[in-house]
């Protein structure tokens, strides 16, 4: 028998060829489709940034000392572009 691919004499009872790897006879069953499990994640991060957004807010309003409620700012203003870049992201897709 011939592969239908290169042409290779290969053994009546093979199930591939040995040189170029292509099937010799059509397959009996489609491929199971690969689900897409990226949108619970995506969820998961999205929660995250906003909590921390949250948190930030939080300490930047009920701190007393100057440079606690500055990075408490800092870090709600570092969630907030996180969040935004991973909203337009998630839209190209």
């Amino acid at each position: 028998m011939r592969c239908r691919q290169c042409g290779t004499e290969i053994a009546e009872k093979a199930l591939i060829c040995y040189k170029c790897g292509t099937a010799t006879t059509e397959a009996r069953f489609a491929p199971v489709p690969i689900r897409d499990e990226g949108r619970p994640r995506r969820f998961a991060v999205l929660i995250v940034l906003v909590v921390v957004l949250l948190l930030g807010v939080y300490a930047g309003e009920t701190a007393t000392d100057d440079s606690v409620r500055t990075s408490g700012w800092v870090v709600a203003v570092v969630a907030v572009l996180l969040l935004a870049g991973r909203l337009l992201l998630g839209r190209r897709r």
